[in-house]
């Protein structure tokens, strides 16, 4: 499956402590678990190595990924060997309609080719909500140039057009996180 902006990294630098750190793993988990209140499934979008399926999964959820990687697949795979990966994109989510509580994409969205279809898709596959984790926009000594980077008014506007009623940002340290509320 082609798509443009396929995620070639070695696995290494996607699971390098500083980005682990930068990233805050655990916390973002945290707010996401606090805020869509009780759920059982979890769908991770781009998922790239597993790095927020693994930790999804040792809360106890159930884990299903997705991303235009085959290698990515398979390395998700092998870290959280109870999840269900396929190779796809988030334009076209492999998935059934309402098949997991809550979507999660971790520094994904902007590198879609298609925003507005990848949040209708998670829209269509979540019963609960959208997670969406993103560079904040402003200018930072890491991650894409601040013209690859997306407005929380962006934001806003593709998860009303998509039909989801709320949504919230929580500021963390180096990341904004997008809370997206379907009713």
């Amino acid at each position: 499956m082609m798509h443009e902006r396929r995620f070639n990294r070695e696995i290494e630098r996607l699971r390098d402590p500083d980005r682990v750190a930068r990233l805050e793993v655990k916390r973002v988990v945290d707010i996401i678990l606090k805020n869509f209140g009780e759920i059982q499934s979890v769908l991770d979008v781009g998922t790239g190595s597993g790095l927020f399926a693994e930790e999804f999964a040792a809360r106890h959820l159930q884990v299903a990924g997705v991303d235009a990687n085959p290698v990515m697949v398979e390395t998700a795979s092998r870290f959280v060997p109870s999840g269900e990966f396929r190779e796809g994109i988030a334009e076209k989510l492999p998935f059934l309609d309402g098949s997991s509580d809550v979507v999660f994409m971790g520094l994904l969205l902007h590198e879609t080719d298609d925003s507005l279809a990848a949040v209708k898709e998670a829209h269509r596959v979540c019963r609960k909500g959208l997670s969406i984790l993103e560079w904040p926009y402003e200018a930072q000594p890491f991650g894409p140039p601040l013209v690859h980077r997306m407005t929380p008014d962006t934001i806003s506007m593709l998860a009303e057009q998509s039909g989801f009623t709320s949504v919230k940002q929580v500021h963390l340290q180096n990341l904004s996180l997008y809370l997206l509320e379907k009713q």
